[in-house]
Parts: C-alpha cells; sequence; structure tokens
C-alpha cells in the first residue's frame, strides 16, 4: 500500500517540518494522487471539489521549485472570486513558512489600482487574483508574467461558467509558453475540456468522486408542491433550528422571494447571487459569517469557492438537475469533526433528479413527509445571536483588531465574551455585537468620542459608525 504520508514526498526537512507544524500529517485523496506528479513537473487536470484540499496540492508544488531570491513573479494562481482569492493566498502564506521570504499579492476586482500597481513595482514571487484584474494589469503592462513557471486555473469551470474564458485565454498567452500548468475544477463537462486544452500540455488526469460522508451528513428529502416551497423552508429552519444554514435556489429572483418570506418570518436572512456589487458581496459574507445573519440564500454559481466554516445544514429549495452540484452543495455542512444535516426540498417533476442522484450515490435517498414535524406556522423565528457594527476606517486608517476590542470593552462597557469576529478590510471595520446589548454599546461608544452622535473614539481617533441592517 502506498503512503500517504507528507514526509514521504521529495521535500526539504523545513517543508516538511512546516507542513507538521501546520497540521499537515496525511495526504487528501487529491494530494496523494497528483502531487507526486505536481513535484514532478507535469501539467495536471484534475476533478475535485471545494475543500477537498487542492490548495496544499499545488501549493506545494507552486512553493517547492520557487526561488525566493528570485523576486519576479514565477507563480500566477486564477480564482472565480475575490473571496477565494484570498483564502488561497492565506493558505500560501502559510505554507510558504518553509520555503523563506516569499512574498504572495492579491489582486482583485473592487479594490482601487493604485495600491495594487505600487505593490507590483516593489515585486511578488507568487501573484493569486481574478482573471478581470489580472487582465486590466496586463493592458496597462502593470505586471509581468514572462517569468511565470507555474500557472494554477483554480474553479476553471466557475471562471468558465462566469464568463471569463477570454480574459484567461488572454492571460495564459501572456505567460511563458514552457511552464507548468495545473488546472482544477469541481465539474468537468466536455464543452470546458475542449476549451482548456490548448492551454496544457500532456497533462495527468486526476478525478476524484465527490463523495460526502453518510455518517457525518444526515440526507433528508421532502416532497412538497412547487409553490409551497417557500413556505416549507421556514417551517423546516424552525424545527431544525441551525444556527447556520445555506438555501439553494436555482435563479436570483427566487433568492430573492424566499429572502422575504424568511424575514416575514422572523429570520435574519440575506441573499446572495450574481451581479451584485463587490462591497455588497463582501458585506453579505461578512455578517453570515459573524452570525449576524442565520440563512445565506444563494445560487450556485454564487456560493461556489465559498469556504464557510460551522455550517449546520444545507437546504436545497431546488433540486440541481447536476448530480455533482448536488454534492458539492451538501458537502458544504459536516466538515471536519462536524455532523452535519442537508434538507432537500422536491417538486413532484423533479424526481427525475432525484433519481439520478440515487444512481451516483449508489444508495436510495430517505423520503421524509413535511407531516412528521410539528405545525410551527405561528411560531416567529428568533433573530440572530450577532448585530453588526460598521466603523468607517480600515487597513487604511492603521485600524487593528485590538484596537476596536480595546474601546469595546473599555468605552463600550462589554466583556469580550460579547464582541464577536471582528473584520477589518481596507476602509471599513465590521464588528459583530451580541444583540442584546449592541445599542447600549454603541450609546456609550458615541459618548465616549465627543465627536457627534454617529462618532466612536478607537485608540485616541474618532471614525464614524453605523450599524448594518439585515
Amino acid at each position: 500500500m502506498t503512503s500517504t504520508a507528507f514526509h514521504t514526498l521529495p521535500l526539504s526537512s523545513a517543508f516538511i517540518a512546516n507542513l507538521d507544524v501546520l497540521g499537515y500529517k496525511q495526504m487528501t485523496p487529491i494530494q496523494a494522487a497528483s502531487l507526486p506528479s505536481v513535484l514532478e513537473g507535469r501539467d495536471l487536470l484534475a476533478q475535485a471539489a471545494t475543500g477537498s484540499g487542492k490548495t496544499a496540492a499545488f501549493g506545494i508544488g507552486m512553493l517547492n521549485k520557487l526561488n525566493p531570491a528570485w523576486f519576479a513573479t514565477q507563480g500566477l494562481v486564477l480564482c472565480p472570486t475575490r473571496e477565494l482569492a484570498d483564502q488561497v493566498a492565506n493558505e500560501l502564506r502559510r505554507l510558504a513558512r518553509g520555503v523563506g521570504n516569499v512574498k504572495i499579492l492579491v489582486l482583485t476586482g473592487g479594490m482601487p489600482m493604485r495600491p495594487q500597481i505600487a505593490s507590483l513595482e516593489h515585486g511578488a514571487h507568487i501573484v493569486v487574483g481574478t482573471p478581470g484584474r489580472i487582465r486590466d494589469h496586463i493592458s496597462r503592462q502593470t505586471i509581468d508574467l514572462s517569468t511565470v513557471g507555474t500557472l494554477v486555473l483554480d474553479e476553471a469551470d466557475r471562471m468558465t461558467d462566469m464568463g471569463f474564458y477570454d480574459e484567461i485565454a488572454g492571460i495564459v498567452s501572456a505567460c511563458p509558453k514552457r511552464r507548468q500548468t495545473l488546472l482544477f475544477s469541481a465539474t468537468y463537462p466536455d464543452d470546458i475540456r475542449a476549451a482548456t486544452e490548448p492551454f496544457l500540455a500532456d497533462p495527468v488526469e486526476v478525478i476524484i468522486e465527490a463523495q460526502h460522508d453518510n455518517s457525518k451528513i444526515e440526507q433528508r428529502f421532502y416532497e412538497v408542491d412547487y409553490d409551497d416551497r417557500d413556505k416549507a423552508v421556514g417551517r423546516l429552519l424552525k424545527h431544525f433550528n441551525p444556527a447556520s444554514a445555506i438555501a439553494f435556489c436555482n435563479t436570483k429572483v427566487h433568492c430573492r422571494e424566499l429572502v422575504e418570506s424568511l424575514r416575514a418570518d422572523g429570520f435574519t436572512a440575506l441573499a446572495l447571487y450574481g451581479e451584485l456589487e463587490q462591497r455588497e458581496r463582501d458585506e453579505i459574507l461578512v455578517l453570515f459569517s459573524n452570525r449576524s445573519a442565520t440563512v445565506l440564500v444563494a445560487t450556485d454559481v454564487a456560493a461556489r469557492g465559498l469556504d464557510i466554516s460551522n455550517l449546520e445544514a444545507v437546504i436545497n429549495v431546488d433540486v440541481s438537475k447536476d448530480t455533482e452540484v448536488h454534492i458539492h452543495r451538501i458537502g458544504r455542512t459536516g466538515r471536519g469533526d462536524e455532523q452535519g444535516l442537508a434538507l432537500s426540498l422536491c417538486a413532484p417533476n423533479e424526481k427525475k433528479w432525484v433519481k439520478l442522484i440515487e444512481e451516483y450515490q449508489g444508495a436510495p435517498v430517505q423520503w421524509h413527509s413535511l407531516d412528521e414535524l410539528p405545525d410551527n406556522e405561528d411560531t416567529v423565528a428568533d433573530p440572530a445571536p450577532m448585530m453588526t457594527l460598521c466603523i468607517l476606517a480600515g487597513k487604511k486608517d492603521k485600524l487593528r483588531p485590538g484596537d476596536v476590542l480595546g474601546a469595546l470593552t473599555g468605552d463600550g462597557g462589554l466583556s469580550k465574551e460579547q464582541v464577536g469576529k471582528i473584520s477589518v478590510l481596507e476602509f471599513n471595520t465590521y464588528v459583530a455585537l451580541d444583540r442584546r446589548v449592541a445599542w447600549d454599546a454603541f450609546g456609550r461608544l458615541t459618548q465616549g468620542s465627543r465627536a457627534g452622535a454617529d462618532f466612536g473614539s478607537f485608540k485616541g481617533r474618532n471614525f464614524k459608525m453605523r450599524f448594518v441592517e439585515v
């Protein structure tokens, strides 16, 4: 039997030691199947889901051959969204501790160009970015990709779905012909295979079947009439009462309708779909991750690439026609040591798609009746436990999480337990506060600032504040 321990790979002792510190002991299936070929310098075409460990699969290979003494862009990773680019960059920085002083730069849309151009002038070993923004830098001649030795296309199917193919083709042509290309895709239909074939040279193909652990994710299917599904979502949420849940709809129109229905029922719900501005998207994800919203209603395209931890439930409001999409949806819950719950609503005309799911997973699904649940229609849901305070200052103002926590536990009169996640972005800072005491803390902060009714004092400076309403 082949060993899947990381120490069996041809890596330096410092690299192995850092992997050990990070808790990387045994390779995941995608890592074990791809890393030997990646370390040999082969091109790779890998089909693997989000959360399968693919960042380490390409990150270890990219970093292993990187020369820290040569200050040029040696690695380029293309991601479909800003959130995924940030996640990938953070993981690469952790992995790079065993290599040396490696600079990793994130270039994504929705952010000012000027600071990115300034950072590029100082150089970077690895660039992680979205296709549109990388293409912008190429057209401005602010980035030089002629030194790229490893090109990674992460979630290639998602980037193609979002209409990025032309940008990707232009970026690939700006990279050297002699390079290593690693392509990762959750699904790999024939059209994407044909479109990406010119990017790869004699690639090794790796397919990791997207299956979930039946012992960790409880799947329940409920038959409902098409017009009753929104009401059924509220009924399921009230009964199972998950601390956080994603409800998947097939269209953005349905997302908005379901959010209205859930809010009328007392739920703190948000909608995530394509065509939202980056600022709106960032804010929605902050609110959901810091528990200021309990339900995120999303389309598949909008939710792909999100890595949301501690997700207690997934609700398929519409059954997906693609079985792999269904598996990816429910695989977002029950991660790590957590137990997960996947609830699927099925209209009579959707049963043919459920048959495909049964064939794919090699087992029948478990049908349940909504009548098994107590009648909770007149019950009003509890709001999310937290509220988010937005401070109109961020990294550009050199505001740090410690400054915010200090003010809240000082002038704000809160205990540390009443302060949740603090997210410092470029221009804004979001902090989750216990809903029961949030307004009292706001009042105390404004009294301490002496700068006006909506200002708070943080580290001796006054900044405007507001609560983000859901």
